[in-house]
């Protein structure tokens, strides 16, 4: 594995201000560190799912035209050409923590299908441990301790209503000393990745072969 993980100055591009400088720091300072980590973060689940490769998109924001990225993110999974249609995987940061996360946004394929799924078969999201936590919007930086979530109501939620969604992982706090160690904390992201790899293979039982382009 590569010899890096994630320190104070990554954290403090938050705190740059303005779209240009904060932009032109996370290409230097933390994007590099996602093409390395999502290279082998993305080898080691080939493998765990018996399949030749998934893809691993760097987010650009290049939407953006004035207020700066309050996070930024990699994706690992979907096809060459995007990520958000299919369950996948994400390692990001906030001005405060990391965040990595099986993900299911901005309305996937079979959305409906995958939420079921899991509503009418939770027994592995109920094998998920207690330190994990979800959220219902990835856009916003609340999250909810899963032993706390009211989970059914918001797989309901992420079945029924458009706007929908649903995030379960971990989080890793700027300050915390697990940090310090990249042997540590790469084995904690990767842990976290194959902890949620059940859930991820239950997701994608919806689709059809024809539709999985990794």
């Amino acid at each position: 594995m590569e010899n890096c993980t994630f320190t104070e100055a990554d954290f403090a591009v938050f705190a740059i201000e303005g779209l240009e400088p904060r932009m032109s720091a996370i290409r230097k300072q933390i994007q590099p560190k996602f093409h390395r980590l999502g290279q082998e973060f993305a080898k080691v689940l080939a493998v765990e799912l018996d399949i030749k490769s998934l893809p691993v998109h760097i987010a650009q924001h290049i939407r953006r035209t004035k207020n700066p990225p309050k996070d930024t993110w990699l994706a690992i999974g979907g096809d060459n050409r995007g990520y958000k249609k299919y369950p996948h995987f994400q390692l990001g940061l906030y001005e405060t923590h990391v965040f990595i996360w099986l993900a299911f946004i901005d309305n996937p394929l079979h959305e409906e299908k995958m939420a079921l799924q899991i509503i009418e078969d939770p027994a592995l999201l109920f094998k998920v441990p207690d330190d994990y936590v979800v959220s219902w919007d990835h856009t916003k930086e609340q999250v909810v301790p899963i032993h706390e979530a009211n989970l059914l109501n918001g797989l309901i939620r992420w079945q029924t209503i458009k706007k929908g969604e649903f995030l379960i992982g971990r989080q890793i706090s700027a300050e915390d000393p697990l940090l310090i160690s990249p042997e540590e904390t790469q084995r904690f992201i990767l842990d976290t990745f194959k902890q949620l790899l059940p859930l991820y293979r239950q997701a994608y039982s919806v689709y059809e072969i024809k539709e999985i382009h990794i």
